[in-house]
């Protein structure tokens, strides 16, 4: 569900200030927790920090952003390969037969 329109999109007012006070060309990264602020053509240039739980995962906005939440860009899961046992052993098999094509010829 979307936010009405009458509200306007959210914006993170601690996010506002300090990106109305710093320079896009400068190498600073402002760091935030805010996932849920929507980004504003202001923001494009900055490098922004975004909280995934964890870390701050680093963002370079971008124009193609405009529009989108700062979430959407900082994955808060690591995916991990399917397959388990099964895959484990396709890839080490398939690792041999690569290691012998590598080897230079007399």
């Amino acid at each position: 569900m979307t936010r009405s329109l009458k509200k306007g999109p959210y914006i993170d007012e601690r996010l506002q200030k300090k990106i109305l006070k710093s320079d896009p060309a400068s190498s600073d990264t402002i760091k935030t927790w805010a996932r849920r602020a929507v980004i504003t053509p202001e923001m494009v240039g900055f490098k922004i920090g975004v909280h995934n739980g964890k870390d701050h995962v680093i963002v370079r906005i971008t124009e193609e952003m405009v529009g989108h939440k700062l979430g959407e860009f900082s994955q808060t899961r690591k995916f991990v390969k399917h397959g388990g046992k099964l895959q484990r052993a396709v890839e080490q098999d398939a690792a041999p037969k690569a290691a012998p094509a590598a080897t230079t010829p007399k």
